[in-house]
């Protein structure tokens, strides 16, 4: 399924990522990584870097629009950048999130607003948050024909009625947890997202369940992991950096250098050189 790449030195999917391929992982302990993406640029370079599966998340209220929160996202804009990512994600899976309010009133708005998605983004699958409380929507969208990817633990889109970020699944809140996690298996989801959680009781919970865990802040045990792209890459330089999150490039600082030196070149009258022109 994958092949060393001449052109980057990574491991790329060499066909088309499937939901089996990355359920089957679970079995034989291979670790994969996903991340989160909004256009075609960076989801092109993420493929080109082996990762299997691409989030478009609602994180782009955030990182894309500016917003203060998820819940301002429209899924309008969500197809949009959804469909961006599709067409540079190569053979990368990729993941839609539902944004808030296209889901929760009933099952039927839950079908109608995923196929809207698929259909016009193109994506493979839709992400909902929730765990026992959400498994209707689950398994009304998987007797649709939509794969779900669900997302327990700390849910971005409840974050006012969690009354801020906190860790979930702490002390007595683990049995609530763990019902989460296999009330949405049970439903029918393909994998499950695991945010802020005691890594023990992630642990606990990709043991419980026969579908592939995806962590973010859940530690190493989980099947998978997923970043907000823009956390790994420390962009912009200034921004707030989770403790969950590891920078390995530092494209924030180099992007305002590369600005910076534009501008001094262009107002020196250094740049555009002979060797830039025609």
């Amino acid at each position: 399924m994958a092949d060393n790449s001449p052109s980057t030195g990574y491991l790329v999917p060499t066909r088309q990522v499937r939901i089996a391929d990355l359920q089957k992982k679970k079995g034989t302990g291979e670790k994969w990584a996903m991340l989160t993406a909004y256009d075609y640029s960076t989801a092109r370079a993420f493929a080109q870097g082996g990762v299997e599966c691409l989030l478009v998340g609602d994180s782009a209220a955030n990182v894309v629009f500016g917003y203060g929160q998820t819940q301002q996202v429209s899924l309008d804009e969500m197809v949009y950048l959804a469909a961006a990512v599709v067409r540079g994600a190569g053979n990368a899976l990729v993941i839609a999130d539902l944004p808030f309010g296209t889901y929760e009133a009933s099952d039927e708005q839950a079908v109608v607003s995923a196929a809207e998605m698929m259909r016009r983004s193109g994506a493979a699958m839709v992400k909902i948050e929730g765990g026992v409380r959400i498994a209707p929507r689950i398994r009304a969208l998987v007797t649709a024909g939509i794969p779900v990817c669900a997302h327990i633990g700390f849910t971005p889109q409840s974050v006012n009625a969690l009354s801020g970020f906190k860790v979930q699944g702490r002390g007595d809140a683990a049995d609530q947890l763990l019902a989460d996690v296999r009330a949405v298996a049970e439903a029918g989801a393909s994998m499950v997202v695991l945010e802020m959680v005691p890594a023990d009781v992630a642990a606990e919970a990709t043991a419980a369940v026969d579908i592939p865990t995806i962590g973010i802040g859940a530690g190493p045990e989980t099947d998978a992991q997923v970043l907000v792209w823009h956390d790994l890459a420390a962009f912009p330089a200034d921004g707030h950096r989770p403790k969950f999150a590891k920078q390995w490039a530092q494209v924030g600082e180099d992007l305002t250098t590369a600005a910076s030196s534009y501008k001094r070149e262009v107002a020196e009258g250094t740049f555009p050189a002979a060797e830039h022109c025609f």
